[in-house]
């Protein structure tokens, strides 16, 4: 049976991190590529950490039922799961894992159920979580606090997901990451 493996937080708790150290250690585990409307940062690679699409591809790709998922996580960004990325990687014989935002996650463990385990990872609190945002110096003041606004909306959704992970100590965090992630597809350390 194909399964896939869910990532959700909110921006800043740590989930890049955590699936890039799982995909690392975990040749078996194939991660699925986005696609989003908004536009790319210095150091992105279109095709790696996301497929960049113009808003009019995107809503193309929409209507023509191309997603498995997608939503608008900010005014006029979207982001969605492409069902082409997850064919990809099943006929390359691997688990698929996802890093999407809390209402994709959701999504996606509503359409795959059993197959699918949904992992929530948490930051300690809304103060580290802040100050992780503003050391990524990514995004202006009045962007953090739209970030920290969705973040808390997001908390309350995590006791929709199979797993609650609060990523406090990022060694034992991953660790942590790896037993759960090793025991759902069933292989041993």
């Amino acid at each position: 049976m194909n399964k896939v493996i869910i990532f959700s937080a909110p921006s800043g708790s740590g989930k890049t991190t955590v699936v890039n150290h799982l995909i690392s250690t975990m040749p078996n585990l194939g991660f699925s590529v986005s696609a989003t409307t908004r536009k790319p940062r210095e150091s992105e690679v279109h095709g790696r950490e996301y497929y960049f699409l113009e808003r009019e591809d995107f809503e193309k790709r929409v209507r023509n039922n191309e997603f498995l998922e997608y939503e608008e996580v900010y005014s006029g960004i979207f982001y969605g799961t492409l069902n082409s990325e997850i064919e990809r990687l099943w006929s390359l014989g691997k688990t698929v894992i996802f890093d999407v935002d809390v209402i994709g996650g959701l999504n996606i463990k509503k359409k795959f159920g059993d197959q699918a385990l949904a992992i929530f990872l948490r930051p300690p609190g809304i103060d580290v979580l802040m100050e992780r945002l503003r050391k990524r110096s990514t995004e202006v003041e009045h962007q953090l606090q739209m970030r920290v606004e969705k973040a808390q909306y997001e908390l309350r959704f995590e006791n929709r997901y199979d797993k609650v992970l609060i990523n406090d100590r990022l060694e034992e965090t991953l660790a942590r990451a790896e037993e759960i992630v090793r025991e759902f597809i069933g292989q041993k350390p």
